[in-house]
C-alpha cells in the first residue's frame, strides 16, 4: 500500500472514531475515485443505508466537479425521500475540496441540513 492510501485510511479511521449516523441524524460518507464519486446515507445502528447516489449514469461529457454537484442533488432527493433532513457529513479521509466540497454543497443547496 503506498503513503497516499495509508494516510487516508488513518484520517478516515480517525473520522469514524468521532462520526457515527443514528436514526434521527445518519451518515453522509462520500467514496470518490479517479473517474467516479459515489455517496449513501447510512444508519450506523441499524446498518443500513438508507439512500444512496452515484455518476455512473451521468453523461460523460460533464466535469468530475459537476458530476459531484449532480450526485450531490441527487443524494439531497433521495435522503428527503427516505425520510431524512439532517445528516453528519462523512469525508472518508478525503481532503474537503473539490469533488467532495462540491458534492456537500450542492447537497447543502438542495435542502439537506449538516
Amino acid at each position: 500500500m503506498n503513503q497516499k492510501i495509508a494516510r487516508r485510511l488513518k484520517i478516515k479511521a480517525t473520522i469514524r472514531t468521532k462520526v457515527s449516523g443514528t436514526a434521527e441524524r445518519p451518515r453522509l460518507t462520500v467514496f470518490r475515485s479517479n473517474s467516479q464519486i459515489y455517496a449513501q446515507v447510512i444508519d450506523d445502528v441499524k446498518g443500513i443505508t438508507l439512500a444512496s447516489a452515484s455518476s455512473l449514469a451521468i453523461k460523460d461529457t460533464m466535469t468530475k466537479t459537476d458530476k459531484a454537484k449532480e450526485v450531490g442533488k441527487q443524494i439531497a432527493n433521495a435522503a428527503k425521500n427516505a425520510g431524512v433532513e439532517c445528516v453528519v457529513f462523512d469525508r472518508n479521509g478525503y481532503l474537503y475540496h473539490g469533488r467532495v466540497k462540491a458534492l456537500a454543497d450542492a447537497a447543502r443547496e438542495a435542502g439537506l441540513q449538516f
